[in-house]
């Protein structure tokens, strides 16, 4: 990538605004971010701040008061929160068993795989449904999914993990093949703000460089973890969807937290989709909606080995 360019603004070319005007708008390492996104994906990308900014985004451009949205259950839990700051203006959200049929509703989101449940939506029944459909694809990435071949309307990132992979970026995307959906979710990034800022974007054109073979990587180790998980006597559940570098599984609750933090390799903190393995305890920000031992791990680039060791010292802490 070419050097990083911050201009917050750019001369007129014979007094005409041209390719690029004020950063708001757009710039050019979130151009090259959104082409390179595209690619991968099929279809036109915008990056946002982050990922909250993008579900914002596609609240508002493909919402109105009196709106029902189907929400897969067991997503990330700052879908909903974010989605519940739109009900004083009359959102209505109902959740569903996204392995299953969505209910009606005026448009359908779901996350493949659901953070941190692993759960699957079913493509077949979100084809029939006539509502149009959002789909997070923030854990699988293009690598294993590109939901708009199977039927999804939007596919939305959180690409400040498996994206950019460092840690170092915070940033969101969505894709879309429609024309108008693209023009009305730039129209709402730029009369809101919510543009990603150059180096964010820069950290994701890094990081799409190299995003295939991470998470091919991850993938190999993360199916030998919860292969082995499944197998240890201290642990009462694995969820693992069979691809990507997230899975999550259950200890006893009240050892719950004496597990994250024996941990020495693995990193006892938030977020996922880094090249350094992190882990942490869902219910420390989610409360009741997870189990209480429920623990959830973002499998980097370490040697599996050397995981899997730190992992059963932490077991038997």
């Amino acid at each position: 990538m070419s050097a990083i360019d911050r201009s917050t603004a750019w001369p007129y070319e014979h007094g005409e605004p041209g390719r690029f005007v004020y950063q708001r708008q757009g710039h050019p390492a979130g151009t090259e971010a959104e082409e390179a996104l595209g690619a991968l994906e099929g279809g036109e990308a915008l990056v946002y701040g982050s990922g909250t900014s993008a579900v914002t985004a596609c609240v508002l451009a493909l919402c109105r008061p009196g709106t029902r949205v189907a929400l897969a259950q067991g997503a990330y839990y700052g879908t909903g929160a974010t989605l519940a700051q739109f009900a004083p203006w009359g959102l209505d959200v109902v959740e569903f068993d996204q392995t299953g049929a969505p209910p009606d509703a005026d448009l359908v989101w779901v996350e493949a795989p659901s953070n941190p449940f692993l759960t699957l939506p079913d493509w077949e029944a979100l084809r029939a449904h006539p509502a149009p459909v959002v789909c997070d694809a923030t854990a699988s990435t293009p690598v294993y999914l590109r939901a708009l071949d199977e039927g999804a309307d939007v596919v939305l990132h959180s690409a400040t993990k498996y994206l950019t992979g460092h840690h170092d970026a915070l940033i969101g995307a969505t894709v879309t093949r429609d024309p108008e959906r693209r023009a009305r979710l730039y129209e709402v990034r730029t009369k809101l703000g919510l543009t990603a800022a150059p180096d964010a974007a820069a950290a994701l054109v890094r990081g799409i460089e190299t995003l295939e073979v991470r998470v091919r990587r991850q993938t190999e180790t993360a199916r030998e973890l919860a292969r082995r998980l499944a197998a240890h006597p201290g642990v009462e559940t694995v969820r693992y969807p069979g691809f990507g570098g997230l899975l999550s599984f259950d200890v006893e609750p009240d050892r719950a937290r004496r597990v994250e933090t024996a941990t020495r390799m693995i990193a006892n903190m938030t977020s996922l989709g880094g090249v350094r393995s992190s882990m942490e305890s869902r219910h420390r920000w989610e409360g009741d909606r997870v189990p209480r031992g429920l623990l959830r791990l973002s499998v980097g680039l370490e040697p599996v080995e050397e995981l899997w060791a730190d992992l059963e010292a932490a077991l038997a802490a």
